[in-house]
């Protein structure tokens, strides 16, 4: 330990490893340019862990040319799924001692797009982009500028849902998910369905809702009724509102829906608050299912039928790719997900 009345310094450490200043500082700090000897740098590392030395993490973020910081942007914490999803790169981060500097969208693509340039110019090590493409495609083309000019400058970027950045990505099978949960309820006996679907801008509910039409339709049952809403809880309470309304059970309509699936657990969890509010009990009068499997579950009842994904493993994956160098040619790490019939969806009686 250092005899001194303060922390120990640099200088402190290189005296007593017998090297000079620029040595030492190479050893603790590192460098893109030159490297130190490994005898030397083991004697500059016992010579600080013996004074007990703290590591400036600004200077090493000057040697280094690049923080160890990761960014994370996401479009809320408070939706479970994007929580989840956080954790997963939080710890990845923090087995390679990197710290996250998060940052929320609100699902804005401007923000996101400014929250990309800021990353850049403080030189962080990488960024994972958290979240849903625009369907409008002259919005995907400014993010993908940014992406660009942050790895011109040596920073990476990877993409967690699609791969439409040109980068590295984590991508989520979003549309074959949909697809086996239809054919899994399909063979509960259910044929006439009801879709919350979210917003029509977001490639995530899109896909999703696209691959759970086609798998109905090509069953040969009718195509289900879609609503479009905000892709949050509340959308998915006043899309059911309007869903059973239109077409549930006790409506006008003649043939009213047996089962509904919400694009989100987020909007699946509305939708049970609005079946109970309405009075529908579920799934005794109408059948429910989400995607995504978010923690939060666990504490619903009835329990919810969805699709699970590896969020958390996701997270850690495109983490990882974020903090590895560049190989060249863009890598695609693929998430898919697995269908749970829980409580809420149960089998009808066939003739």
């Amino acid at each position: 330990m250092t005899t001194s009345a303060g922390r120990a310094t640099l200088k402190q450490v290189a005296e007593r490893a017998g090297v000079s200043l620029a040595t030492a500082s190479r050893a603790i700090n590192g460098s893109g340019t030159r490297q130190v000897n490994p005898e030397l740098a083991e004697k500059v590392l016992q010579a600080a862990a013996e004074l007990d030395y703290v590591v400036n993490v600004q200077a090493q973020a000057m040697a280094r040319g690049r923080t160890n910081v990761l960014g994370l942007v996401v479009a809320d914490i408070v939706d479970p799924y994007f929580a989840t999803i956080a954790s997963g790169v939080i710890a990845e981060a923090s087995a390679s001692s990197c710290l996250v500097n998060l940052a929320i969208t609100d699902r804005s693509p401007e923000r996101e797009q400014e929250f990309l340039r800021m990353f850049g110019a403080q030189q962080v090590r990488g960024v994972v982009l958290a979240g849903s493409r625009a369907i409008d495609a002259s919005l995907n083309e400014a993010l993908i500028e940014q992406v660009q000019a942050v790895e011109a400058s040596g920073g990476r970027v990877v993409s967690l849902g699609q791969s439409m950045l040109g980068g590295d990505a984590v991508v989520i099978a979003n549309r074959e998910g949909a697809a086996d949960l239809a054919a899994a309820l399909l063979n509960l006996g259910h044929r006439r369905f009801g879709i919350l679907a979210g917003p029509e801008h977001l490639h995530t509910p899109v896909d999703r809702t696209q691959g759970f039409v086609d798998t109905v339709v090509a069953a040969g049952a009718p195509a289900p009724v879609v609503v479009h809403s905000a892709f949050s809880r509340d959308g998915g309470s006043s899309a059911m509102e309007t869903l059973l309304a239109e077409h549930g059970p006790g409506s006008a309509t003649s043939d009213p829906v047996t089962c509904v699936f919400a694009a989100a657990d987020a909007l699946a969890v509305g939708a049970l608050t609005a079946c109970r509010e309405a009075g529908v009990g579920v799934p005794d009068q109408i059948s429910l299912a989400g995607f995504d499997d978010v923690p939060t579950l666990r504490d619903i009842h009835p329990h919810l039928s969805t699709v699970a994904l590896p969020m958390f493993e996701a997270g850690r994956a495109a983490a990882a790719l974020a903090l590895q160098p560049s190989t060249g040619a863009p890598r695609t790490v693929p998430i898919t997900g697995r269908v749970v019939l829980r409580q809420s969806t149960r089998t009808l009686v066939r003739d």
